[in-house]
């Protein structure tokens, strides 16, 4: 393992990416300290050291911090991971988007660009309700308020700091895509992730062995390295469907007769419809905050809202079953967009190609759905499983917990794209990697 970290830093272009990834982290982790005109830093001491769980602790976490701190990169990637789970909806219902993306270069060029022109306008959606929120004190920030003269100027200000920061969050994003090793948007999200983890396993062990309960912190661990061994076994997890060519004859050439394989994911998803259920999950919160409550019923409503998804919920039994519902449902919603049988059997038969044992057009649909629903059942099972384990565990010991087990999901899979890549660079000079 020595020798591999030895022959990363000895070729010299893969050196340079490595050290510019780094850089770029290091500006993203100093932007998430540096809080935004205007703030309450007394009473931001106060969010600090009250932030654990619920919408804000989930928000912070993927956040890198920045939310807790309120900071020029207080809403991080998100913006751009929404917009861009947007435009991939669309283009199943808008043609347009559908050719573009399927034009080449050019094509996603435009994509790309209107998905950007997208994440400003979330941002300034998402500054402006949070600046609201955090002047009126809102339960989603524990009754606390951080702007104390809030005004229409300083509002203006903050929004456009906070969307202004986003946009440089995208960009450097985009440079380690480029320049960088791995997908840059996805690492950011990872060293937001990572940055907040050690922060969190303290505070449950101050809550469990620094109380005297020792076994429950070992049990929190052990499940922690359970679920990171069963990601990494899921994750490589796919069903292979064979795929045999006919032979074809053109002139002296005989081209085709070679079999293949189409590969199925067991979690075809990814971890789309844990962003999906949690986003959802967040809006009853925001929701009653914003409706005026002048008669009892809704003082009542609000009130259970804000047990079960304001600041303290995340760990209710509420919040656990509905998360897991949303999850399993999404996961089928979202994983019904990536593969579309129809269009693979009928890009199958184009080739020539066909499965073995069944016959071309309906009978391949109907096989592939059917080998589809199948391995989409376990692994919307298993993104429910590992998002509410912690959720459990903190509702049964009651210990605030700040992170999911989406958390451990996205960190396990951005490390192990990441590794392929470089174990690319190292086998293409004729190095042994990580995986080898």
């Amino acid at each position: 393992m020595l020798a591999v970290y030895r022959h990363m830093f000895t070729i010299p272009d893969l050196r340079r990416k490595i050290l510019f990834t780094l850089l770029v982290f290091a500006v993203y982790r100093l932007g998430a300290t540096i809080p935004v005109p205007g703030i309450d830093l007394g009473q931001l001491q106060l969010l600090a050291d009250q932030t654990s769980g619920g919408v804000i602790g989930l928000l912070n976490l993927f956040s890198g911090g920045g939310l807790e701190n309120f900071s020029v990169l207080g809403l991080g990637i998100m913006p751009y991971i929404t917009a861009s789970i947007i435009m991939q909806l669309l283009q199943v219902v808008i043609p347009r988007l559908q050719a573009l993306q399927e034009e080449g270069n050019a094509g996603q060029k435009i994509v790309t660009q209107w998905t950007r022109y997208l994440t400003v306008i979330l941002a300034l959606i998402q500054s402006t309700t949070l600046t609201f929120l955090a002047a009126q004190g809102s339960t989603i920030f524990g009754g606390i308020s951080l702007i104390p003269d809030y005004n229409p100027w300083l509002a203006m200000l903050m929004v456009l700091t906070m969307t202004a920061g986003t946009a440089f969050v995208m960009w450097l994003g985009e440079l380690i895509t480029q320049k960088g090793i791995g997908n840059g948007m996805s690492l950011l999200i990872f060293v937001s992730i990572i940055s907040q983890l050690p922060g969190q396993y303290q505070s449950i062990y101050t809550f469990t062995a620094g109380a005297g309960n020792w076994e429950r912190f070992a049990v929190f661990v052990l499940v922690s390295l359970i679920m990171i061994v069963a990601i990494l076994y899921v994750d490589q997890g796919q069903r292979r469907i064979p795929i045999q060519f006919a032979k074809r004859v053109r002139g002296r050439r005989v081209l085709g007769g070679q079999s293949s394989y189409i590969p199925l994911k067991v979690n075809t998803a990814g971890v789309i419809p844990v962003i999906f259920a949690t986003s959802v999950l967040i809006f009853p919160a925001l929701f009653v905050t914003l409706i005026p409550s002048n008669a009892a019923w809704l003082e009542n409503v609000r009130a259970w809202v804000d047990e079960n998804f304001g600041a303290a919920g995340g760990s209710t039994w509420t919040y656990i079953f509905a998360l897991f519902g949303l999850i399993v449902f999404f996961t089928y919603f979202y994983t019904a967009i990536q593969f579309d049988p129809q269009k693979q059997a009928d890009t199958i038969q184009r080739q020539g190609g066909f499965i073995p044992g069944v016959r071309p057009g309906r009978q391949t649909v109907a096989y592939l759905e059917h080998i589809l629903n199948r391995i989409t059942l376990p692994g919307a099972l298993f993104l429910g499983v590992i998002s509410i384990l912690p959720s459990i565990l903190s509702n049964i010991w009651n210990i605030p917990i700040g992170f999911s087990g989406v958390s451990l999901l996205i960190v396990v899979g951005v490390a192990l794209e990441t590794m392929k890549q470089v174990e690319s660079q190292l086998t293409m000079r004729n190095y042994e990697g990580f995986l080898t």
